[in-house]
């Protein structure tokens, strides 16, 4: 109730702020007016109830509302900082004629006209934006990346690794997301399959069954996850990766296993989200402890910032996702804020770590210049 209430309050300040500065500001009146007030007061209750679908209500019927409520929250993005940039421009006009000591401005009636028409644009590029952007986050696309790496057996040269990560069903998204995921997957048979956390944004009883084809993924070396940050915020971690073992995925809590493959081994290492709460806290050294040394660790970690720790215990490859490559231009640009690397392939000393893009959306299902993936990693023997 409270985060409800929170959200609530939120959102409907940012209402109020774009009424003033998209309806009032320009000088809208009649029918234009109430339509578009009408509008902003029918959008922000369906971002509420989208904001609580999967946890609070059932997203097999909130979800369509789902939808358009965090699609919208896409275009406040934009408007927001569209209306900023807008009162950028005329504060700068403004400083440009006192500088010039001028003071005749130009009359209201022609302000107005500039300012609706900026507005016009604005509220077009945006829907453009965000329509481009629902299209392409609906759309995953396969990614292959070679990834040459000087410890690799040779008996796991050409070893093809499906990693993926972020998939957020539940709000807007469901079980058709997740067969269409599977599908990609399975179309490419890859010998392991590592699911890199974030699959959900709700709680087991509500989103666990829009998980289920998940239970049809296959590859010769097993199906393995590990828990993301989401899987911690609307429901015990532990429930859900008891939920993902039903369906045959392998998870791994701060754990390792060995793979085998034409007479030689490597270790796969799997850890909690760097931020997960006691009891259930990261732990690297637990997961590698009494490993051979000189065998060959693949670790799962859903934030790239692990990579700290895996280069201090040898890992020599770190599969992550988590960043969504900012997932909406220009947030991407804030991401290195937090975490070390972004999209692709990084190195951190003799550790190299992939970061996935991740296969679906949090929040708005719109991806703008960060289009989803699935990666299929081939790893390669690489002598130095």
């Amino acid at each position: 109730m409270i985060r409800l209430l929170v959200a609530g309050t939120f959102l409907a300040l940012v209402t109020f702020w774009l009424h003033r500065r998209l309806v009032r500001a320009p000088g809208l009146r009649g029918s234009s007016a109430v339509a578009a007030n009408s509008a902003l007061v029918v959008l922000l209750v369906v971002a509420l109830i989208g904001a609580q679908s999967g946890t609070s209500l059932d997203p097999h019927w909130a979800r369509p509302f789902g939808f358009l409520g965090w699609t919208w929250l896409a275009g406040v993005l934009y408007l927001v900082l569209g209306t900023l940039l807008i009162g950028a421009v005329s504060l700068a006009g403004r400083i440009l004629r006192r500088l010039r000591r001028s003071n005749a401005a130009p009359p209201d009636p022609a302000r107005r006209r500039a300012l609706r028409v900026a507005t016009g644009a604005l509220t077009v590029a945006t829907l453009g934006a965000v329509g481009y952007g629902t299209v392409e986050a609906a759309r995953p696309r396969v990614v292959h990346t070679r990834i040459p790496l000087r410890r690799l057996p040779a008996g796991f040269d050409g070893l093809r690794v499906a990693l993926v990560t972020d998939l957020h069903v539940g709000p807007s998204r469901g079980i058709e997301f997740t067969r269409r995921t599977v599908d990609l997957v399975n179309a490419e048979r890859p010998d392991l399959i590592v699911l890199g956390g974030d699959l959900t944004d709700g709680t087991v009883s509500l989103v666990g069954r829009d998980l289920v084809p998940l239970a049809d993924l296959r590859a010769p070396l097993g199906v393995f996850g590990v828990s993301g940050n989401h899987e911690y915020y609307a429901d015990d971690a532990m429930s859900w990766l008891d939920f993902w073992e039903t369906l045959g995925v392998r998870t791994l809590r701060n754990e390792r296993v060995t793979l085998e493959r034409d007479g030689e081994a490597i270790d796969l290492a799997g850890v909690h989200d760097y931020s997960a709460p006691a009891p259930s806290e990261a732990d690297l050294a637990a997961a590698l402890q009494g490993r051979a040394p000189e065998r060959f660790v693949l670790l799962a970690a859903h934030q790239p910032r692990h990579v700290f720790d895996a280069r201090e215990h040898g890992v020599d490859l770190q599969l992550s996702g988590h960043t969504h490559g900012g997932q909406m231009w220009p947030l991407g640009y804030l991401v290195p804020l937090q975490q070390p690397t972004v999209t692709g392939v990084d190195r951190f000393g003799d550790t190299l770590i992939y970061t996935s893009r991740g296969t679906g959306a949090w929040g708005p299902p719109v991806r703008i210049a960060t289009p989803p993936e699935v990666a299929i990693l081939e790893l390669q023997a690489h002598a130095d």
